[in-house]
């Protein structure tokens, strides 16, 4: 009995101990606690001197461009493999900005490629369903138009690229990865270089910047110190499809003659000399440097001008057709370069063909005939 009394007062102890430690601690705490956020309390600021003129002269840059550029979203349909009903979902998104007060949208053809639908988001956050207007996938360039009021439209300013030299700043704003007015500074790394477009026909004259330019960029406008449009945002170089310090913009001089063909009737009308050329795998095998004519369309321009084309002789044997080594003096290698030393010539004019046959170089004069 004395052992029983003796074990509960001995866990009485104990209890009572373990209390007051526990009051003591908590006071102890909360003691640490107060003098804790009294020593946690925020800093003061220190006061900053004014921006600096390159800051100001960026931020007004930003403010000024950034309502021409626009969000857009292209959309796809999609069957349910069960059920086989059609749904919409999106298929990618991508940057663009206002061309005109009419409400011309210009992007990269890639951004919409493929697409069932486009919307188009405006710096002010509202959407406008888009029509499409015209393509040039050779340039990658396309041309979209919403019915947005033109109090709601802010064009962009219009530059050119033929000054441009490497070093100076330039500035990207975008939506890349979906973060839409996102602004990126850099300079130009390098003039004329050369990219291939989703037609398989190379771009040339190509802006090189390290400004960094991500997926989402595309389509988007590439600005001068003086917030003129330079450039349209295309590609990036990247083994991991990110930014890699490597960007490339479609030059404004060429977008500045695409954009009103493309509004005016759809895509690039081109003059035609009515021949088909080999493909560049043909002419590789065969040894040969420039464009080998395969074709030569009834009553063309290169038929009236006697250009031979490739066939087959009474015995089977195949025999060449021309092959046109130079335009206007300028050397080509490939039917590609016969195509870009077209692109700004109108129907009508006269251009010379310098032309390898049967061993021997002629020059015949062509007049250019409207595309068919």
């Amino acid at each position: 009995m004395n052992r029983q009394i003796t074990v509960r007062v001995g866990h009485l102890v104990v209890a009572l101990l373990i209390g007051v430690l526990g009051f003591v601690g908590g006071v102890a705490w909360q003691s640490a606690t107060r003098q804790a956020a009294q020593q946690a309390a925020p800093r003061p600021v220190t006061p900053r001197a004014d921006l600096t003129e390159a800051e100001k002269a960026t931020i007004a840059l930003f403010e000024q461009a950034s309502p021409s550029v626009v969000y857009i979203t292209s959309l796809t349909v999609q069957r349910d493999f069960f059920s086989w009903n059609v749904t919409e979902i999106p298929r990618g998104t991508g940057t663009g900005f206002v061309w005109d007060d009419d409400g011309h949208i210009i992007t990269n053809f890639h951004v919409i490629q493929g697409a069932n639908r486009a919307l188009v988001t405006l710096a002010d956050r509202t959407t406008w369903e888009a029509s499409l207007v015209g393509t040039a996938p050779e340039k990658d360039l396309a041309v979209l138009r919403i019915e947005a009021p033109a109090e709601r439209l802010r064009p962009i300013p219009v530059g050119t690229s033929s000054d441009l030299r490497v070093g100076q700043s330039v500035f990207a704003i975008g939506n890349p990865f979906g973060l839409d007015q996102s602004l990126t500074t850099g300079v130009i790394s390098a003039l004329g270089r050369e990219i291939e477009s989703v037609a398989r026909i190379p771009i040339r004259d190509v802006i090189q910047t390290d400004a960094a330019i991500n997926p989402g960029n595309s389509g988007g406008p590439l600005l001068d110190s003086a917030g003129r449009l330079i450039g349209v945002n295309t590609a990036i170089y990247s083994p991991s499809g990110a930014y890699a310090g490597i960007g490339f913009a479609i030059p404004v001089d060429v977008v500045n003659w695409v954009v009103p063909e493309l509004i005016a009737y759809g895509r690039v009308r081109r003059p035609s000399l009515g021949i088909e050329f080999a493909s560049a795998q043909v002419t590789r095998r065969l040894g040969i440097e420039g464009a080998l004519v395969i074709h030569v369309e009834p009553r063309s321009a290169a038929a009236r001008a006697g250009i031979r084309p490739t066939m087959r002789d009474r015995f089977g044997y195949l025999r060449l057709g021309d092959i046109v080594v130079a335009v206007d003096g300028q050397p080509v290698r490939s039917a590609n370069d016969v195509i870009l030393a077209l692109e700004r010539r109108n129907p009508g004019e006269v251009v010379n063909l310098t032309l390898l046959r049967d061993g021997d170089e002629v020059i015949v004069p062509v007049t250019l005939e409207a595309y068919r």
